[in-house]
C-alpha cells in the first residue's frame, strides 16, 4: 500500500451520544487497529507481503453538554466548581487527547477520525493541517473565510487580525503508532454561553464564535455534514463509505 493510493474510510453518524460512550467506542476501534499492526509486525517471514489490514473510520456526532480537558490542559481554565457544573447540567472529563479545555454540546458537529496514518502519510503536523483544511473548505461553502492562527490549532475567523480573531472550530487528537483518535468540534448552531465558564483552549484573549452567530441564521446540520464528508474525501484522497 502506498501513500498515493486512495483509502477507504468508513463513516458512521452516531447522532447525539454521551461523551464517555463515544470515547470508549473510539478506544475500542483504536485497540483493534493496534492489535492488527502488532500481529502483522510479529510475522517473521521476510519480506512481508502487503501491509497490515487496518481499517479507517470517521465518526460524526454531537454530545450533551460537556467540558473536556486534554492531557496538557490546566484545571484553572475551568472557571466553575462541581456544584455549578451540576446546576448547568454539564459533565466533565479529563481526556488523553492533546490541547486544553473545550466545550461540546448540542448544535456542534463533532468529528472523530480513527485513521491509520501509515495508509495516508506519517506526519502528525500535516494531519492537523489537513483537518483544518477540511473545516476551512466546509465553511467556505457558507461564505465564511476560515484561517489558521499562528501558534494555535483549530480554525479561526479573521485569523490575520489578532484583535478580531475568534475560533469557530477546536481540535485535539491522540495518535498511537500512527493511529489517530479524537478530532474536531465545529460550532454550527452552538449555544456559546457555555464557553463563558471556561478559558476555551486555554486562550484567554481570543473569543469563540459559531456559524449561527456569523450568518445570523440556523444552519442545517445534515446538509453541512454532507459537505464536510465531501471535503474530507477530497483533502485526504479518500473514498467514503457507510
Amino acid at each position: 500500500m502506498t501513500a498515493t493510493e486512495q483509502q477507504l474510510v468508513q463513516v458512521e453518524d452516531w447522532g447525539i451520544i454521551e461523551y464517555g460512550k463515544a470515547w470508549e467506542m473510539q478506544e475500542t476501534i483504536l485497540a483493534m487497529q493496534l492489535r492488527i499492526k502488532q500481529e502483522w509486525n510479529a510475522i517473521k517471514e521476510e519480506p512481508k507481503a502487503g501491509s497490515p489490514q487496518t481499517s479507517n473510520h470517521f465518526f460524526l456526532c454531537s454530545h450533551p453538554h460537556v467540558y473536556t480537558i486534554g492531557k496538557s490542559g490546566h484545571m484553572e481554565n475551568l472557571l466553575v466548581n462541581d456544584t455549578r457544573l451540576k446546576e448547568l447540567g454539564v459533565t466533565f472529563y479529563k481526556t488523553n487527547r492533546g490541547g486544553d479545555i473545550t466545550y461540546h454540546g448540542p448544535g456542534q458537529v463533532v468529528g472523530y477520525p480513527v485513521l491509520d496514518l501509515e495508509r495516508f502519510f506519517t506526519d502528525l503536523g500535516k494531519y492537523m493541517r489537513s483537518l483544518e483544511e477540511v473545516i476551512i473548505r466546509t465553511i467556505a461553502h457558507y461564505g465564511l473565510e476560515g484561517g489558521r492562527l499562528q501558534g494555535a490549532t483549530g480554525v479561526w475567523l479573521d485569523a490575520n487580525d489578532p484583535a478580531k480573531a475568534r475560533k469557530i472550530c477546536a481540535m485535539g487528537v491522540r495518535c498511537s503508532r500512527w493511529v489517530t483518535m479524537h478530532g474536531f468540534a465545529l460550532n454550527v448552531n452552538t449555544d456559546l454561553n457555555y464557553f463563558g465558564h471556561i478559558v476555551p483552549c486555554g486562550i484567554g484573549d481570543k473569543g469563540v464564535t459559531s456559524m449561527y452567530k456569523e450568518l445570523l441564521h440556523e444552519v442545517n446540520e445534515t446538509a453541512l455534514k454532507a459537505i464536510l464528508l465531501q471535503e474530507f474525501a477530497a483533502v485526504f484522497d479518500a473514498e467514503i463509505t457507510g
